[in-house]
């Protein structure tokens, strides 16, 4: 184990905050779900419940974020390596903290777009070198190997799309004519966005969308003229709460019970969002990591409870969502808040 990790392990354990009935052995068999707060970037962990880890993104560059990641690792889910790492594409918000990140705690698989192409943006030599087991350039219809739980439902994590190709549909899927001729379509975005990764993670019937900043137009291509993703439980709201992306036939198409914004103090959360995912009769509740403190703050933001951090110099709280073992409810919290819902899957 590399010596930052043992400190950082150490300090935790000095502390009593160690929470070692989360992950000795995963006897609960249960699927969690941490947005880490890297202010207005992302960071998503999962813990499966065979106690393997899959990272979606990496914060920001320098040590901040890496360390609340590797905090929120070994603090709340025991951790002591990230199996899976996705980038979901090549912004600083979103693939800054890995290389930080390699030297605190040992990375096993990194999956990103590579090199290719006419790539927009280049993340650079320190991003391509840091320190990994294995590289994989991820493909529309890759599926990570997972460790599966005795007695559990499979797990599975899907890319649905990636670079702008996206998988093709079952010839049983119906068009979705109405929602498409509803699709009005934006600006063209030239920025590596529009190439994020799509993920699908499922654990029997519990389904939860996450697909990095894709833009608007990128987005129609998900559900038009037929929906690629299907019914989904859990929306992870795209770039952040941003206009440019949550394209509303998308949200429609997937019909989520719960969005979670990983927005900044004055980064996302755009009106014409919000407006979106109100008009989204399916979602019943909206989670932020920030609340928004723009001026328009008073009818962009939910109510506190649902909101992780208050100040704009804030702790780096999180919200956490844990699946029950057979994938049929979930539970989303924030321990900031001491707030916590239970909701029912809804099957596919």
């Amino acid at each position: 184990m590399r010596a930052p990790l043992v400190s950082l392990l150490a300090a935790v354990l000095l502390t009593g905050c160690f929470v070692h009935q989360v992950h000795a052995g995963r006897k609960d068999k249960r699927l969690d779900v941490y947005w880490v707060d890297v202010e207005g970037g992302a960071a998503t962990l999962i813990v499966t419940p065979a106690g393997e880890s899959i990272l979606i993104d990496t914060g920001n560059p320098g040590r901040r974020d890496a360390d609340r990641i590797v905090r929120m690792a070994a603090q709340s889910a025991g951790l002591r390596k990230i199996d899976h790492l996705i980038v979901t594409h090549y912004h600083r918000d979103h693939y800054g903290g890995a290389e930080a990140l390699s030297r605190l705690i040992p990375i096993g698989t990194v999956h990103d777009n590579g090199k290719f192409d006419d790539m927009p943006d280049n993340p650079g030599k320190a991003y391509f070198n840091f320190a990994c087991e294995k590289r994989h350039v991820i493909k529309p219809g890759d599926k990570l190997s997972l460790k599966q739980a005795e007695g559990s439902p499979t797990v599975s994590m899907r890319c649905l799309g990636t670079r702008r190709e996206f998988v093709a549909a079952a010839k049983t899927t119906p068009a979705n004519k109405d929602l498409c001729a509803q699709h009005k379509p934006k600006n063209r975005d030239g920025s590596d966005n529009a190439n994020s990764v799509v993920m699908l993670l499922e654990l029997g019937a519990f389904r939860f969308f996450d697909a990095g900043d894709l833009t608007w137009n990128q987005e129609k291509k998900l559900v038009c003229p037929r929906n690629l993703v299907g019914k989904v439980d859990v929306y992870q709201v795209t770039h952040h709460g941003l206009d440019s992306s949550n394209n509303p036939i998308l949200l429609k198409s997937l019909e989520p019970t719960v969005a979670v914004m990983n927005n900044g103090v004055t980064k996302g959360s755009r009106p014409d969002v919000f407006a979106a995912l109100r008009d989204t009769k399916s979602i019943k509740a909206i989670y932020q990591l920030h609340k928004n403190l723009r001026p328009d703050g008073d009818v962009n933001n939910v109510a506190d409870k649902f909101i992780a951090n208050l100040k704009e110099k804030c702790d780096g709280n999180h919200v956490h969502l844990s699946v029950a073992a057979d994938g049929k409810s979930y539970r989303v919290s924030v321990p900031s808040r001491e707030h916590v819902a239970e909701y029912q899957t809804r099957g596919k």
